[in-house]
């Protein structure tokens, strides 16, 4: 009988087709990282398994608060653009609305920027669409529904990079849209006002890896940077900022390291009821403090000295 016609063992057909792939051994370089780091050449040897090959990307891994980060206006084109027409909108009390999403990423980000916002004075509402009966992202219906409640600018989060109709629609309504996504590009870009999309930009800026609640936070310290009042969200923002990007599975490198590092010691003292209450269902205990003056800063020493 041919070897494909046999019947395979139970034993066999339990084993899965993945093998483990063992990455080869460089005990020269983890033993010069042993002598930056402080740490065993073992450890030293993981870290290089992971791409931390060089004293400086180890040393940023293991001490991510040491990353000199450029400031985002620099980095998003479409940024100032965005902070203005926000600023605009909050002096003028035109009415904004945020299209977010149901997964934790766009819950966190909705919350993020709907309570900066309101922070800010602005007439701000927000909409979710229906995971059973819309699916995922804006669509032409939150559109009219907006305009007929006299919504002046729409604002998505982790979403409307693909919705070319909803914001088609929405141009010919006469409304701002401004595009807070993180997912990946398409072909053809929505007619918005403006876009920020860390896909947008190059594969080396540390804000690539950021998730949509990342794009969120970046949109929310900009605009309270422009109007002097980072003081009055800054924990709360990197609370919901650190939640969002760990429960979307963002990589814990670059900016996200930075943050969510910050943003995990701020959680356990946290006076947001919805995280509170996660705290609690979770029966984990609230230990720690909020360590020092510098937690949840975003200033010249945490953007870069402009």
């Amino acid at each position: 009988m041919p070897d494909e016609l046999k019947p395979k063992s139970p034993r066999s057909q339990r084993l899965p087709k993945q093998r483990w792939q063992i990455y080869p051994q460089n005990p020269q370089l983890a033993q010069k990282l042993a002598m930056v780091t402080d740490m065993s050449p073992l450890i030293n040897q993981l870290l290089i398994n992971r791409g931390f090959d060089s004293p400086e990307t180890a040393q940023i891994f293991l001490h991510p608060e040491s990353l000199n980060l450029p400031e985002p206006l620099d980095e998003f084109p479409d940024l100032a653009i965005s902070v203005e027409l926000l600023q605009s909108a909050i002096a003028s009390q035109e009415k904004i609305a945020i299209c977010g999403d149901y997964d934790a990423d766009g819950m966190t980000s909705t919350a993020l920027l709907l309570r900066s916002l309101r922070t800010f004075g602005a007439d701000v509402d927000y909409a979710i669409p229906s995971r059973m009966h819309e699916g995922y992202g804006i669509n032409k219906r939150i559109i009219e529904e907006f305009h007929d409640e006299g919504v002046r600018i729409i604002l998505t989060v982790d979403n409307g990079i693909s919705a070319f109709e909803p914001i088609a629609r929405a141009k010919e309504l006469g409304l701002k849209t401004i595009i807070t996504d993180h997912h990946d590009i398409p072909q053809q870009l929505p007619p918005a006002d403006a876009i920020l999309n860390p896909k947008l930009l190059p594969t080396t800026s540390v804000y690539r890896g950021v998730a949509g609640v990342g794009v969120a936070y970046i949109l929310a310290m900009s605009l309270a940077q422009q109007l002097g009042r980072t003081e009055e969200i800054s924990d709360t923002m990197l609370e919901l900022f650190a939640l969002g990007t760990i429960a979307d599975l963002a990589p814990l490198v670059g900016v996200n390291r930075t943050w969510v590092k910050r943003g995990l010691r701020l959680l356990p003292k946290s006076k947001l009821a919805g995280i509170q209450a996660l705290i609690q269902m979770a029966g984990v205990q609230a230990l720690g403090s909020k360590g020092d003056g510098e937690q949840g800063r975003w200033g010249a020493r945490e953007m870069g000295s402009k």
